[in-house]
């Protein structure tokens, strides 16, 4: 049983970040100006530190993207937005992979395997497909890959790919929700439009076009006795 416990801690740290911002609730706009541009020329960095922090917590990271579009404009924005993401969708997998990877892998189960022999082949673009919109929310992803057997490398690169279109939208409809009619704002709506519809075809396709992961078994099975 004692091994149980760091994925125990886990689930505590979670639930704690949960209830702070259950508590808190959701910040506004205006309350995100007032604590990142008070840091004077720092306020990039400040900012990028808490869009991460918000990233590890069951909230909608996309009003995070929205308000760095409007605080910062679309090219310090987007640039702040991708590292807090990086960051963010890093510090969730490393602290899952480290509390809670041991015990899962130690289950033995069929099912797991397969999906981490699926995630080892090919972890890279399922994250990225996880990632291209939040319909899976952004820290339920983070920790379940860190759970998995896929590569630190592959998901981190599979992260910032999955999330970028989708980032340059957000962004850019914060940066331009002043105006719009602008061409820029309306091309983000367009995109959001196309990659949510793009999610939805390749959501339904994806289960038929897979097959089954041959996994190996555990142990050689024994031959059989002769004469």
């Amino acid at each position: 049983m004692a091994r149980w416990w760091r994925p125990a801690l886990l689930v505590l740290l979670v639930a704690a970040g949960s209830a702070v911002l259950l508590v808190t609730g959701l910040p506004t706009l205006d309350g995100i100006r007032a604590v990142t541009l008070g840091a004077g020329w720092a306020a990039p960095v400040l900012f990028t530190l808490l869009f991460a922090a918000f990233t590890l917590v069951p909230a909608p990271a996309t009003l995070m993207g929205i308000a760095a579009g409007v605080l910062f404009g679309l090219p310090v924005g987007l640039a702040t937005t991708m590292v807090a993401v990086a960051t963010g969708s890093l510090a969730g997998f490393v602290v899952s992979r480290v509390l809670g990877r041991e015990v899962i892998a130690g289950l033995g189960n069929a099912r797991i395997r397969r999906l981490d022999e699926r995630l080892r082949r090919g972890g890279l673009w399922t994250v990225a497909g996880g990632r291209l919109l939040p319909v899976i929310p952004f820290p339920v992803l983070s920790y379940a890959c860190g759970l998995t057997a896929i590569r630190m490398r592959d998901y981190l690169v599979g992260s910032v790919v999955g999330v970028l279109p989708s980032a340059v939208a957000f962004v850019t409809i914060g940066a331009y929700g002043g105006d719009p009619g602008s061409v820029p704002f309306l091309l983000a709506v367009a995109g959001l439009v196309v990659l949510t519809i793009g999610a939805v075809v390749a959501r339904r396709r994806r289960p038929a076009a897979e097959g089954p992961v041959a996994v190996p078994a555990d142990e050689p099975a024994p031959a059989a006795p002769t004469g």
